[in-house]
């Protein structure tokens, strides 16, 4: 498979923190082998503060999904049983801010577009959370 290819994995998460970190190293490794090493830091980033949402504001299952689409965009996303809309990103005010209550505002400031929608998955309701991030190739 070659960075020209499309191809999307999905990651079934339990209502679990621990779940984050298996989550942000899932996706290192599916970056690092499909040639897109150049991505990992900001994708786990984000896919850490997507995936951290989902697990810490709802009681029910999650999923994060990463999809690439060739020319060069990453989209990275996380799907909850909350039907809710995700709270608005706020702005940085305060440094004591930074470490906690991040989440959206680190993904706005970090993807090149970000968004969220309702969806059902397998029966259940909740919003589809996500990003992406555009990514320049170099050609050999």
């Amino acid at each position: 498979m070659s960075e020209n290819e499309p191809w999307e994995y999905s990651l079934h998460i339990p209502n679990d923190l621990r779940a984050v970190t298996i989550s942000r190293r899932t996706l290192r490794l599916i970056l690092t082998v499909h040639g897109l090493i150049g991505l990992v830091d900001v994708a786990e980033l984000l896919a850490a503060e997507l995936a951290s949402n989902a697990v810490r504001h709802t009681k029910g299952p999650a999923a994060l999904r990463v999809r690439w689409s060739p020319p060069g965009t990453l989209r990275i996303g996380a799907w909850d049983a909350d039907p809710e809309p995700p709270e608005p990103p706020m702005p940085f005010e305060r440094e004591e801010e930074w470490e906690s209550g991040r989440g959206l505002a680190l993904v706005r400031a970090c993807a090149d577009v970000w968004g969220w929608q309702p969806l059902t998955r397998e029966g259940d309701r909740g919003k589809y959370v996500w990003c992406e991030l555009a990514a320049l190739l170099q050609t050999a």
